[in-house]
């Protein structure tokens, strides 16, 4: 069999209209900017869809692929716009020089760009304008992707991951890569359906290990191990994209265009009928501190709001206000810990980290902490701090989610204020993984409490080490009230400000 041309190209990411910055070059760098064999041995033993790719080249000795631009940036503010058309531009001439026989894309769904709604999309139109209707075109995408309906027509077989905190990225990748090798043996295409709910869905509550998910993906398994389709799948949307097409989704697969749609339709109805399930019911920050310690510890407090997989920006102060206030009161359940016994992860704050550094370990030093964007979530913190620690920043994920794939966080130091230690970094990543905190000299197990910028994704890793994960509601960029939030173009907005 003569060999097939195989093209992957990537673009991961997840736009917060909320989010005070632009996410631009240093973003990407700083998670991934990669092509040709640099992407590929990057990605080389991890749970990760390009670990997906490298695994499928060495099962398929007849494939030879060329890796495109595979971009990835953490969630943030829009793209620049500029950094999005060079994107695109590489890899349609990426596209022509390799003159593929198939194509896999590594896509999110949620992206945003300081000038496009729905970039994911224009990609997929360009693309598909430069191979015409031969070539098939398949693509992996995030649980929380804002999938358009016109996506579907574009492509000839699509999946998205089925757990959250999203463990299964390698697993969802391998779908997509049997379904082109498929294809390129000469199986018939496939058609999808994608079916909008026409509301958004806060995620707090979205985890697939309970419900309603648990119960809505057992409904997609079902109608694919019933042959009514061959993949299901569900979105649940990342609501701070605030596009028109922002919201919960189903998407189905088949040869049979009338089957996928029938069973995109039925997904999508039972997910309306549970979305009153989705929405959560977080405590305030002192509740939720004085809940966390009443489980022991080593427990967390996470706040959703300023979470980075959220497109926070690692700046919101509320919650490392009011840990700081109880960590003052006398007598009270915060102030008799020992000092190190407490960690705060984390604010981003470049400046400040380069301060640490002059002062050194042991140093000392007066800073602000928090609001370096502007106090709309919160006045900054002022503090009198100690320089425990000083790091690169870089560190290896142990996973389950992401294992293996490298992660940076820029230059970073542990500051040591009343007691507690901050961790302070130079640039925005998640604190999710146990390698960020070994990484900062943080021994979890030996913690009393961790106060973590963070959601569910959070969980995979630390759910078995921790007696208690307690979500708080705070001002920011993500928070959970969508009410507090100046959506402008989601479906559903006005409605939502209206029962604020």
């Amino acid at each position: 069999m003569s060999p097939k041309r195989v093209a992957v190209a990537r673009l991961w990411f997840e736009g917060n209209r909320f989010s005070p910055t632009i996410t631009g070059p240093d973003e990407f760098a700083r998670r991934e900017w990669r092509t040709g064999e640099q992407a590929l041995a990057a990605a080389r033993g991890t749970a990760t869809e390009l670990g997906a790719v490298v695994d499928a080249i060495a099962a398929r000795t007849d494939w030879r692929v060329s890796a495109l631009r595979c971009a990835a940036a953490a969630p943030g503010g829009p793209i620049d716009e500029g950094l999005f058309a060079g994107w695109l531009d590489e890899v349609l001439e990426g596209l022509r020089r390799a003159r593929p026989d198939g194509v896999y894309l590594s896509l999110h769904g949620a992206a945003i760009t300081t000038a496009r709604d729905t970039p994911e999309l224009d990609a997929l139109r360009a693309v598909r304008a430069a191979l015409g209707r031969d070539t098939p075109v398949v693509a992996s995408f995030d649980l929380h992707g804002n999938l358009a309906p016109a996506i579907a027509p574009l492509l000839d077989f699509a999946t998205v991951y089925r757990t959250y905190p999203h463990v299964d990225m390698h697993e969802t990748a391998t779908r997509a890569l049997d379904a082109l090798d498929a294809f390129l043996r000469g199986a018939p295409r496939a058609r999808g359906a994608i079916v909008p709910l026409g509301r958004m869905l806060p995620s707090f509550n979205m985890r697939t290990d309970g419900e309603p998910m648990r119960s809505l993906q057992a409904l997609a398994r079902a109608a694919e191990r019933d042959g009514e389709v061959l993949d299901a799948g569900l979105f649940g949307g990342f609501p701070y994209a605030d596009t028109a097409v922002t919201g919960a989704s189903a998407m189905a697969w088949s040869p049979d265009a009338g089957a996928s749609a029938r069973v995109a339709r039925r997904l999508a109805d039972a997910m309306a009928a549970r979305a009153a399930e989705f929405e959560p019911r977080l405590l305030s920050p002192r509740e939720g501190l004085l809940r966390a310690l009443a489980a022991g510890g080593p427990a967390a407090v996470t706040d959703p709001a300023d979470n980075p997989l959220s497109g926070g920006g690692a700046d919101t102060p509320t919650l490392f206000a009011t840990l700081l206030a109880m960590r003052r009161e006398p007598g009270g359940p915060v102030a008799g810990l020992p000092a190190g016994s407490i960690a705060f992860a984390y604010f981003a704050d470049a400046a400040l980290v380069a301060r640490a550094r002059a002062a050194g370990v042991g140093g000392t030093l007066a800073a602000t902490l928090g609001a370096r964007h502007g106090d709309a979530f919160g006045p900054a913190v002022p503090v009198d701090a100690r320089v425990l620690r000083l790091t690169d920043g870089r560190f290896s994920n142990v996973g389950p989610m992401e294992r293996g794939a490298r992660a940076d966080v820029g230059a970073s130091a542990v500051l040591e204020v009343e007691g507690v230690s901050v961790v302070v970094t130079s640039g925005v990543a998640a604190a999710d993984d146990p390698a960020f905190f070994a990484l900062h000299g943080i021994d979890v197990d030996a913690s009393r409490l961790l106060v973590v910028k963070a959601k569910n994704h959070f969980r995979a890793a630390f759910a078995p080490r921790l007696r208690a994960i307690v979500d708080v509601d705070c001002p920011g960029p993500a928070a959970a009230d969508l009410s507090t939030l100046p959506f402008a173009r989601a479906p559903g907005a006005a409605s939502r400000r209206a029962r604020g």
